[in-house]
């Protein structure tokens, strides 16, 4: 692993830095404030305001604005000149950048409170967090359930990131023209879908637990798509369980995130032993070591804690050779390699090794 990070900053702005971490939780929920109660959108609309004329348009209190501001001020939210607030660059991203915001409801509705739960996790080596959202081992077994707000900031976590690659790896998955497509942990069915659209001759079955095949099923019907795209369930961590065989084409999309790297090689073998020599295996995701950008790549580490201390204990976003290694040990070699596709995503093609 390359070198990562350096020790070189001011001691004071060491000290700087660790006191944005002490009062991270504090802060973060001051600046969800100001984006909810809507004293960002009256700064983006009115350029510049102080404020007593802020509380009075919100109808809000003037002990309420000025505390929220000030905040703002030393999350460098909004500057203040001559009396008035002016809202920064920083500022219009928490207001209106959509990863931003979809980052900040999974943050607070999924999260907030689970992740007290964290050292306890790492402890116990079970996602100790979970029971603040349900009464299940693991969340992709509860996502069904989940009360709706809940679920709403969870799929549009899952989907943001996933529904950019869509139109990139289209051409590349069809270039050869296959005829079928097994989709594990095809979730809801968004991107059989997509295939489906794309292709008007491909099949796809879609694997995964009973609470997405449930809504899998219902989407396809409501697409028109219950001719070529079926939904089955399945346990993928019981390795005695085969993966069906005879499809050109098994694709895996933002799935190996949620298992631990035993799991992981678990998957890969049965994906290994169901394919012919001529298939193709395709893993769509996101390795923090290949962004592009240090935003993508913090914001990665973060979603590792998520998988730590609610999803199920054992997982992360991963480092890309961790995954490579077991590709390799299933008895794969990777025959191409696509970065970046949409907007953090590796695409890597590979193929039983040839003997």
């Amino acid at each position: 692993m390359k070198n990562i990070g350096n020790d070189k900053k001011s001691v004071v702005q060491a000290n700087l830095d660790a006191q944005k971490i002490a009062f991270a939780p504090i802060m973060f929920q001051a600046a969800k404030t100001l984006r909810n109660l809507g004293i960002l959108e009256y700064l983006f609309n009115n350029n510049k305001a102080s404020i007593a004329t802020i509380a009075s348009a919100l109808k809000l209190s003037i002990y309420g604005v000025k505390v929220l501001l000030e905040a703002g001020l030393s999350m460098e939210i909004v500057y203040l000149k001559e009396g008035e607030f002016i809202l920064t660059k920083t500022g219009y991203f928490i207001l209106r950048d959509a990863m931003t915001n979809i980052n900040m409801d999974f943050t607070q509705d999924v999260n907030y409170l689970a992740i007290n739960h964290l050292e306890e996790s790492i402890v116990n080596g079970k996602p100790e967090g979970l029971k603040e959202l349900g009464d299940w081992n693991t969340i992709y077994i509860g996502l069904s359930e989940l009360p709706r707000k809940i679920k709403k900031s969870w799929f549009d976590f899952d989907h943001f990131y996933s529904d950019y690659t869509f139109p990139e790896v289209m051409p590349i998955i069809f270039k050869d023209n296959p005829k079928s497509f097994l989709d594990i942990g095809g979730n809801t069915g968004k991107f059989s879908l997509q295939c489906a659209k794309y292709n008007s001759s491909v099949n796809i079955s879609i694997l995964d637990l009973p609470g997405q095949v449930n809504v899998a099923r219902k989407n396809i019907e409501e697409a028109g798509f219950s001719d070529r795209i079926t939904a089955n369930y399945i346990n993928l961590l019981d390795n005695s369980i085969t993966f069906p065989k005879g499809f050109d084409v098994i694709w895996m999309s933002q799935f190996i995130d949620c298992f631990s790297l035993e799991e992981i090689f678990g998957i890969f073998s049965r994906t290994y032993d169901s394919m012919s020599d001529e298939a193709t295996f395709y893993i769509l995701e996101t390795f923090w070591d290949l962004q592009k950008f240090e935003a993508s790549t913090y914001s990665l580490h973060a979603t590792s804690l998520y998988f730590t201390a609610v999803a199920n204990g054992n997982s992360q976003m991963y480092h890309s050779t961790d995954i490579l290694n077991i590709i390799e040990k299933a008895g794969f070699d990777v025959d191409e390699m696509h970065a970046i596709i949409g907007m953090s995503h590796t695409l890597i093609k590979c193929k039983k090794k040839r003997i």
